[in-house]
């Protein structure tokens, strides 16, 4: 099992959803493939929602251009 932080690079407000540099949020994976791309970035998604009630896919941000990803564990 692989943790993950993932990091907003830097501030934004697209489709009405407001990003600010340096949100984060951990996620726990079963294998050691990127979160942001595996499964359509699923794990990513349901952890911005429910840490800060914001759909960064909506947002046009589940990319590694917007996002840092950094293995924990």
């Amino acid at each position: 099992m692989a943790l993950y932080k993932i990091t907003v690079k830097s501030s934004s407000t697209t489709n009405g959803i407001r990003l600010e540099k340096g949100m984060s949020v951990q996620v726990a994976t079963r294998t050691a493939y990127n979160p942001i791309s595996t499964n359509g970035g699923k794990e990513v998604v349901d952890a911005f929602m429910r840490i800060y009630g914001v759909d960064i896919k909506r947002a046009g941000r589940l990319s590694s251009s917007y996002l840092e990803l950094e293995q924990i564990n």
